[in-house]
């Protein structure tokens, strides 16, 4: 839904909250679930929706006979296409998902391929005007990355799906904006390491290549790369890096790093103390990754790969005097007396930045509603969203 006009700005919730790997899965979840938070949130105004396409379900979607077919239920139900989430490539529901999310990852060809096709899609949806964006995997996991011929693969596959983004808008006139979206564990986990990722290989031996590519000059390569490609800003993986949202803002925008995609987000937070440590084994759950970092009273980071590695370790480390636990969970949900959330750290400062145009596009991303403590799912998972746009746009409005 839009928000504003001037500084443009829409807002959304990620379809990946539903279950659906198929295209007509997808579908189904548009007609059982998005139109019935329509109703609710946007019932007089065109309603935004935030996809999210498998390698599968973009295939069927990318043929012209479903696309028609679908630009016709979108002009009919109100609803318009502004954002794509790019990340999980295939499955990402029912079963264990874990480090699988981020196969594959940017050093392949499948991943460059599959975001172009999302592009293409994209830019056959786009309402007149609009841009689109589309949020990916922040270049690999991280101990994936053993060699510099990883980043090489990497920074040219990117370059090539720029290349591709700069050619679709000669064609139909659509800008569209591919995010890379730090996380904990990735290869980009920090801003810093994503900051320098781009100002030291993306801008510099990416833009060579991308000038090859198109024929164009040095700095007009450069200018259509800072274009194409940016950073997808979820606040719950910055919150647990224990960085401040308005600080990391600040660091891309000084760099000249478009920030394609905003996602609130919140994540779980916990003082060091047994009880509170034993309130955290509800939401150890088998589907997801749930990265833990622990910061100690001298100021550094702890870091473990899953929540179960936290809980058995993090009673023998003394010196962690808080964790914050990459497992989204509702911005409008303020934690209990044992276990808190990080949703707090969208503050009247950061909502400021947002109303400024930071970002044009905004996007709710609680994707793990049914995995959840049985606790915090208060109601079905349209009375959750609807909340968390209760949540933001008084927010946004103040």
């Amino acid at each position: 839904m839009r928000i504003s006009e001037d500084p443009p700005l829409h807002l959304t919730y990620c379809l990946n909250i539903h279950r659906g790997e198929s295209w007509q899965e997808n579908f189904d979840a548009i007609r059982n679930y998005a139109c019935r938070v329509r109703d609710l949130v946007s019932p007089n105004a065109p309603f935004g929706l935030g996809m999210r396409l498998s390698h599968a379900a973009a295939a069927t979607l990318g043929e012209d006979a479903a696309l028609a077919a679908f630009r016709d239920v979108l002009e009919s139900e109100r609803m318009y296409v502004f954002t794509v989430n790019g990340f999980p490539y295939g499955k990402f529901h029912d079963g264990p998902v874990k480090e699988k999310v981020y196969q594959p990852d940017w050093r392949t060809s499948a991943r460059r391929d599959y975001t172009n096709r999302l592009a293409d899609i994209l830019s056959k949806l786009l309402p007149e005007g609009k841009e689109g964006s589309i949020s990916t995997v922040p270049c690999s996991f991280k101990p994936w990355i053993l060699r510099s011929s990883d980043i090489d693969r990497i920074v040219r596959h990117l370059a090539d799906c720029a290349a591709h983004l700069v050619q679709l808008t000669e064609q139909t006139g659509t800008e569209i904006h591919l995010g890379l979206e730090p996380e904990p564990g990735c290869y980009l986990e920090t801003t810093e390491e994503a900051v320098r990722f781009f100002t030291e290989h993306l801008f510099v031996e990416g833009v060579r290549y991308l000038k090859q590519r198109i024929g164009r000059t040095g700095p007009e390569a450069e200018a259509l790369m800072r274009k194409h490609v940016g950073v997808c800003f979820d606040t719950c993986h910055v919150a647990i890096q224990f960085e401040e949202l308005e600080d990391a803002l600040t660091a891309y925008q000084t760099e000249g790093i478009r920030i394609s995609k905003i996602q609130l987000s919140a994540a779980l937070e916990v003082i060091n103390e047994r009880s509170r440590i034993e309130a955290l084994h509800p939401f150890v759950e088998p589907v997801y990754l749930h990265q833990v970092k622990g910061m100690t009273r001298h100021g550094s980071l702890r870091s473990w790969n899953d929540l179960p590695d936290a809980l058995r370790d993090v009673k023998d480390r003394a010196e962690v005097e808080r964790l914050r636990i990459h497992f989204h969970v509702p911005l409008c949900w303020d934690g209990s007396t044992r276990v808190g959330t990080t949703g707090s750290l969208l503050s009247p400062a950061f909502f400021d930045r947002l109303r400024e145009g930071v970002s044009s596009h905004l996007e709710i991303e609680t994707y793990t509603f049914d995995v959840l403590p049985d606790a915090l799912q208060c109601g079905d998972v349209v009375e959750s969203i609807v909340r968390e746009y209760a949540w933001a746009m008084s927010r946004l409005k103040a």
